[in-house]
């Protein structure tokens, strides 16, 4: 019988997690069908690999040296699914997956269309929710992947950074700073400001960056802490304050000139978009296309 890549998966599954229980809640199988199936491999390679103790499973010498090369079969399928996507050009198929709010609602729209037109036969079905709502969705399967602004810690993902982005200065027309291209972060600071709600991930970068340079976050003015973006660029419209979001997510206040985005000179409000996926599933093809795609954009969709 031909050696099980899907057996080797759940061998090394069972070994990082040191149970079949653990093993089969991550796999999302039960726990009799993860025993039967290692009960086969060992059936195959004619020795013991694992050994149960009181508290937890043991690797066997078998085991240990079957261990490393069940980790490099993972990676290696994960490679080739990546280095095939690019040969993709009659993808088929739907992509369930979800995205954090900037993401959601003002950076994937402007890249859809692109790739609709370059893989007409996938179909995408996005939803737009918090990141603790898309990894729910994610290990209940509903969910190929999801797209988040900061890395998670979970022990059943993996966090994949894919593209970039910065946070700029945002002021209303007719601002005093709306006429300048460049300021300093000590004058920004002289001024009131309309901010996301602390946790979000556009409030942690902001304040990180203000860490590093030795301010303190209560320097700043909040004179409003809002849960969306949408209604932080309406408080900024209004002349409530000013405020420090993604440029890509004012293009439309921007070019009715609503808007104005500003450089902060001595300080970069830098972060990474990530992909986010269950360790125990191999990304479809037409997932890790979408993915290469997104990543050839690199910082241009807010440049352009």
């Amino acid at each position: 019988m031909a050696l099980n890549y899907h057996q080797l998966h759940i061998f090394y599954t069972v070994a990082e997690r040191g149970s079949f229980s653990a093993a089969a809640q991550a796999l999302h199988m039960t726990q009799p069908a993860v025993t039967m199936q290692i009960q086969a491999l060992e059936d195959h390679f004619g020795s013991k690999l694992l050994v149960r103790s009181t508290k937890r499973i043991e690797l066997t010498e078998a085991g240990h040296t079957l261990f490393p090369y069940a980790r490099r079969s993972l990676e290696l399928m994960r490679e080739t699914e990546r280095a095939m996507s690019r040969f993709a050009s009659m993808l088929k198929g739907r992509l369930q997956l979800g995205a954090s709010l900037t993401i959601g609602e003002y950076v994937l729209p402007r890249l859809l269309g692109g790739f609709a037109v370059k893989y007409p036969d996938v179909s995408i079905a996005l939803k737009v929710m918090n990141t603790a709502q898309i990894m729910e969705e994610i290990v209940g399967h509903q969910l190929n992947f999801g797209l988040v602004e900061a890395p998670v810690h979970h022990p059943d993902m993996v966090s994949e950074p894919v593209m970039e982005d910065e946070l700029k200065l945002i002021v209303p027309a007719g601002h005093p700073l709306a006429e300048k291209e460049r300021v300093r972060l000590s004058e920004v600071m002289n001024y009131p400001f309309v901010l996301r709600e602390k946790g979000s991930g556009t409030r942690q970068v902001m304040e990180a960056e203000l860490e590093r340079l030795g301010i303190a976050a209560e320097r700043m003015e909040a004179v409003m802490e809002l849960g969306s973006t949408g209604a932080v660029k309406s408080a900024v419209e209004a002349g409530l304050g000013v405020t420090i979001i993604s440029p890509s997510s004012v293009k439309h206040e921007q070019a009715l000139g609503l808007l104005k985005v500003v450089d902060i000179e001595d300080a970069e409000f830098k972060r990474q978009f990530y992909s986010i996926h269950l360790k125990s599933t191999v990304l479809p093809v037409s997932a890790v296309t979408f993915l290469t795609y997104l990543r050839g954009f690199k910082k241009s969709f807010y440049i352009s």
